[in-house]
């Protein structure tokens, strides 16, 4: 594989940055198992606030091994794995619990497993009290239990992959011979969405279509639909490595559009690129990005994929960008495909530039809409599509959708409404509190009843699973989000509701503990001397993606049409937008379970 790097002036640059950065970037924390934004906020004494805008990534959850940058703060002393703890035959350890510590970490520690620990230190089994002192023996004894002290920090799940079937990722794709209208009967758990993309209209073309469903889809209804005949199932479309099937010898051009911006740090000798590296996020997440990319494209090479890539600085800010005049003096129509650039209204003039030569154009971090082009890619799904993914996993389930929302939440409810008109509201009384005795007379048993929290309120949230726990003997009872709530990390929300209650919620990114995985994040630590950052394996993920569709000896859209992927973190499954364009549909539901691991809902 041959890499062009353009603008010489900007590699040397990024040497310099390579140099500057792990000295000059602000303190970094990695997240270790059960801690949270509060606890962690704690520690460095900076507000949650402030660790959300110096890393815009946890919006999307707080996550295990997940590397985060501490604004203005002071780099915490680094630990080291300490060695397993030999307990000789007959001997007993006593072990002082220290902050931070875990019950996994203790027991791996002494060579034991958490259930064995808890076994032998009863007084431990509800948490893990700061003080305690544990008797940890090789013959098993059960140790007197010790009074508990209060615990200041809640637990945070320990998410682990959990294997899942093949036909867990499989889906039936029915497409329509359209040469007219024909009738097509409503089964179970389809709703508007999915009989949108069966049909490959809108919302609004299928309600004008069929004006009953503005009360809603109902089981056996008759449709007008796009089509005559029979509505054809076409083959199963499980999740693909694309590694194995590389096809095809034909060089492609794959070209990275990277906001280095880097004229302006060489031209603004007032602030030093150390100073920059420790205030500027933007060119930290750049950064990031890039040495995952890096490391895709080492990827790359050792699979023998024949691809050029370039690496171009598209000097881009809120304000301005160089893109027009990249796309022109590096003839970009005739690229393969293009990553970039970042921001979503310079993705689209790139995107309306190649479009008449059909070249892909990937947006990699933006989650908005904007304007639709035939050769548009959305990597990030929308926050609208995470909101209808959770909705129609529900549905799919049969059950019965209860909201508890805020006043506040207007915009969600509008979307609820109008879009799953199946979902009923809880009532709240004249202050705007829930009415605990009513919403226990909307639940249905013999069916999931799904409690979907749509408020920040901590006191809304109490109430809400004080009625969930209580009832949870009568009725099948499951807590669910459908966006993030950072409320629900606060230390007044204990861990251990959101685990009974089995907490579902959509998610952009898994944990995966394949061996593939934490073999790209050694290797990256190998290399970049830290774990790699979510941006850091976003960079990967898109990359090494789209180097693979790239070699599969077909166009890049028929790739994105027919393939499902997974990488390190994300899923790629493309779909047509409405208009024009694609949108990737790759979004996870995870539940939390009672041990405080998180997996795929099922």
């Amino acid at each position: 594989m041959k890499i062009k790097r353009h603008f010489v002036s900007l590699i040397a640059l990024l040497f310099t940055f390579a140099a500057f950065a792990q000295a000059a970037k602000p303190a970094t924390h990695t997240v270790k198992a059960k801690e949270t934004l509060f606890s962690i906020s704690k520690e460095y004494n900076v507000s949650i606030e402030a660790l959300k805008s110096a890393n815009p990534i946890l919006n999307e959850g707080l996550k295990t091994g997940q590397t985060i940058k501490i604004p203005g703060g002071t780099a915490a002393v680094p630990t080291t794995n300490s060695p397993k703890t030999e307990i000789k035959s007959g001997k007993t350890a006593f072990h002082t619990v220290e902050p931070k510590e875990t019950k996994f970490g203790i027991a791996k520690k002494y060579g034991i497993s958490v259930a064995e620990l808890e076994r032998q230190n009863p007084g431990i089994v509800q948490n893990l009290p700061v003080g305690y002192k544990l008797s940890i023996s090789a013959s098993g004894e059960i140790a007197k239990p010790e009074p508990s002290k209060p615990v200041t920090e809640k637990p945070k799940p320990v998410v682990t992959e959990v294997p899942t079937a093949s036909t867990d990722n499989i889906e039936i794709i029915r497409t329509v011979k359209k040469t007219g209208y024909a009738n097509y009967e409503v089964k179970p758990k389809e709703t508007i969405f999915s009989l949108t993309q069966m049909f490959d209209i809108t919302e609004d073309e299928l309600v004008k279509l069929n004006p009953s469903l503005k009360e809603g889809v109902k089981i056996g209804m008759i449709l007008k639909v796009p089509g005559k005949g029979s509505i054809v199932a076409e083959a199963s479309k499980p999740v693909q490595d694309l590694s194995k099937s590389i096809a095809g010898k034909d060089k492609k051009q794959m070209v990275l559009l990277m906001p280095f911006n880097a004229s302006k740090i060489q031209g603004d000798s007032l602030k030093p690129l150390a100073s920059r590296l420790k205030t500027e996020n933007f060119l930290n997440m750049t950064l990031d990005f890039y040495s995952g990319a890096l490391m895709a494209i080492d990827s790359a090479k050792t699979l023998g994929l024949n691809i050029d890539v370039k690496i171009l600085d598209s000097e881009e800010s809120k304000m301005s960008s160089n893109v027009s005049n990249i796309v022109q003096n590096f003839n970009l129509k005739n690229a393969d495909v293009v990553i970039g650039p970042f921001y979503q209204q310079y993705a689209e003039k790139v995107a309306e530039m190649l479009n008449k030569d059909n070249v892909p154009v990937i947006s990699p971090l933006s989650k908005d809409s904007g304007k639709a082009y035939s050769n548009l890619y959305q990597a990030m799904p929308s926050s609208e599509l995470t909101k209808r993914a959770m909705f129609d996993f529900m549905i799919s389930k049969g059950g019965n959708i209860i909201m508890v929302s805020d006043p506040k939440k207007a915009s969600n409810r509008e979307f609820i409404t109008q879009n799953y008109p199946q979902a009923k509201f809880a009532d709240l009384d004249a202050n705007g509190n829930l009415d605990g005795e009513k919403l226990k007379a909307m639940f249905t048993k013999g069916i999931t009843n799904f409690v979907v929290l749509d408020t920040e309120k901590t006191g809304m949230i109490l109430s809400t699973t004080n009625v969930l726990l209580n009832e949870m003997a009568n009725f099948q009872l499951q807590l669910a989000i459908i966006e993030p709530n950072e409320t629900l990390d606060f230390e007044e929300i204990s861990m251990k509701r959101l685990t009974i209650l089995k907490l579902l919620y959509p998610s952009l990114t898994r944990e995966n503990d394949s061996p593939e995985a934490l073999q790209f994040k050694e290797s990256y630590k190998k290399k970049n001397k830290i774990f790699p950052s979510q941006y850091a394996v976003r960079g990967f993920d898109i990359t090494f993606d789209t180097m693979l569709r790239l070699s599969q000896g077909k166009p890049f859209e028929k790739s994105a049409e027919e393939n499902k992927t997974e990488q390190v973190e994300s899923k790629f499954d493309y779909a047509k937008k409405d208009t024009e364009g694609y949108i990737n549909k790759g979004i996870y539901i995870l539940q939390y379970e009672e041990d405080l691991s998180v997996k795929q809902a099922n």
